[in-house]
């Protein structure tokens, strides 16, 4: 059975005491904790090693959490973040979620509240991870194909006939079985349904 990776929570807050908190309440949950006292330092260390979600203040000194949000997305960083803010601002809220903030809370809130999103945003996080991945090894498989087999590929994925690939390419049928018998067994691919698989994973 294929070990799941582990997740990650990353904490950033300025305030020690809310780290501290937030840190037992992600622990209480068999996470792994990250903690940051600024966005700077969160920048700084944070690697994507794996699945995880990002807890996150909104206003903090130095870089802001709106500003991280606009660093991490610009960078593509998949990660699900979930604001927190002692300040009532719907305008803010507003503009977090728009950016594709994964929840936004209002402090004080409830720690089962938090607990709950923390595990639905990873359960996003993971899906996320699992569809790169599956991306990344079908890129790479994909990579061993010549030229001339690659062409073939796109005529077999799209259900044609040997004999009409070999008249639009101008190679003979017996040459596009040819290629058609070396593309799966470099693929390692069974049936033409796990060719279109592995083919739809390259382009998610």
């Amino acid at each position: 059975m294929k070990k799941e990776l582990e997740s990650t929570v990353f904490l950033v807050d300025d305030d020690p005491a809310v780290l501290r908190a937030l840190a037992k309440v992600v622990q209480s949950l068999g996470l792994k904790a990250a903690a940051y006292r600024s966005a700077e330092a969160f920048l700084e260390a944070y690697e994507t090693s794996g699945p995880g979600c990002l807890v996150l203040d909104v206003r903090m000194p130095g870089m802001s959490g709106l500003e991280l949000q606009e660093r991490l997305a610009a960078a593509g960083a998949p990660l699900p973040i979930i604001f927190i803010t002692a300040h009532a601002d719907v305008r803010m809220a507003v503009e977090a979620m728009e950016k594709g903030a994964f929840s936004v809370l209002e402090k004080p809130f409830r720690m089962e509240e938090l607990c709950d999103k923390i595990q639905e945003a990873l359960g996003l996080a993971r899906k996320g991870w699992q569809r790169r991945q599956e991306r990344e090894d079908a890129l790479r498989r994909l990579a061993a194909l010549t030229p001339a087999e690659r062409r073939v590929l796109d005529f077999v994925v799209a259900g044609k006939a040997n004999k009409t690939t070999a008249e639009a390419l101008g190679i003979s049928v017996r040459t596009v079985e040819v290629h058609r018998a070396r593309i799966m067994k470099k693929l390692k691919m069974k049936s033409r349904a796990d060719l279109l698989k592995l083919v739809r994973a390259s382009t998610e």
